[in-house]
């Protein structure tokens, strides 16, 4: 199930004692948990019925503890687990006392008990007994990343969903800007929606005025200036990300360029060059700067590119660098042997 369906069955009161929440992706598993928190019982029940636990504070023994006490006054008691990933689950294995008393509960857990184990940034291990208990006794979401690929339209149907509209190089650019932190994305698209009517498409001035990504210095535009070997326009982009370098993280630079370098491979081996657009996952307006940069950059030269921003890299982070250079003097080094 989608974390949307899942808070639909929730609306139409249709539970789980246990739901297993887990996955390297947060957004979702927030989304369902803060539903769940806010919208399942109401004000009056939650006073006697809502235990909200952190996993780093607690141990799986109070966190069944409070499961198993039934509720008051309401049908439903809810028991929360946020970080779940730092909760002490106890041994499993051996036959012990304290992990035959864990798997029995999520074999036979409360009715009445609701139990939410938000377990953030990492996948659960699937070869527990205690995985496959809940799987027959609850519910299992795994929430994974979404890839970079699926960004744009991810951020176009969230818009969406708001009642807004963008268009497509404005997503394009919050996709290439913001990364694939979910959370972050949301965050920014909320904001910038408190300034934009909804009968006002979403255009990439209204995005770069209101998300603080500078109109003629982001990664955007770097990427189409190295596409045309613009030395000029590239300098100054470098020179403003080394002016502004917690706007504009080395990290985040890199990785951008490490995608575009990675999708301007893949296009040389395109067969069909009227399916690239689909086959590099980009919008069709994009293709134009991969058949520039194409032209500029041969396939040899691109393996060479690729190699570069790996070996810089691993320099911003401190390895294989000689002396102590600022992310801005690497940024110029590593534009200058890309165009040259």
């Amino acid at each position: 199930m989608t974390a949307a369906e899942i808070i639909k069955d929730i609306k139409a009161r249709k539970f789980k004692p246990v739901y297993l929440l887990h996955g390297e992706e947060s957004y979702y598993i927030d989304q369902v948990t803060d539903y769940i928190e806010d919208k399942l019982l109401n004000d009056a029940e939650k006073g006697f019925n809502q235990t909200v636990l952190y996993g780093k504070d607690t141990d799986m023994a109070t966190v069944l503890g409070a499961a198993k006490r039934y509720p008051m006054m309401s049908d439903y008691q809810v028991v929360i687990v946020k970080e779940a990933q730092d909760l002490k689950w106890g041994k499993e294995d051996g036959g012990s006392k304290e992990g035959e008393f864990v798997l029995n509960y999520f074999e036979k857990p409360l009715p009445s008990t609701i139990l939410v184990l938000a377990y953030k940034y990492a996948n659960f291990d699937k070869r527990k007994k205690v995985y496959k208990a809940i799987s027959k006794s609850g519910l299992i979401f795994q929430s994974d990343p979404v890839r970079d690929y699926k960004l744009v339209p991810w951020i176009e149907e969230f818009i969406k969903e708001k009642g807004y509209k963008i268009d497509q190089q404005a997503s394009a650019l919050m996709a290439e800007y913001l990364g694939t932190d979910l959370s972050k994305i949301a965050n920014e698209i909320e904001k910038l929606m408190l300034n934009v009517p909804k009968d006002q498409t979403i255009n990439t001035d209204l995005v770069q005025k209101n998300i603080g990504i500078s109109k003629e210095y982001n990664v955007f535009e770097l990427q189409k200036a190295l596409s045309m070997r613009d030395v000029l326009k590239c300098n100054k982009i470098i020179n403003y990300f080394a002016s502004n370098p917690k706007a504009n993280p080395t990290v985040m630079v890199l990785a951008n360029l490490g995608g575009y370098f990675t999708k301007l491979l893949k296009y040389h081996y395109v067969p069909n060059k009227a399916d690239a657009a689909s086959a590099l996952g980009v919008p069709p307006f994009f293709i134009k700067d991969y058949e520039v940069a194409a032209r500029n950059y041969n396939t040899g030269k691109v393996f060479q590119v690729i190699s570069l921003l790996r070996e810089y890299d691993l320099k911003s982070k401190g390895l294989d660098s000689t002396g102590n250079v600022d992310d801005g003097e690497l940024l110029k080094e590593l534009v200058f042997k890309i165009i040259h």
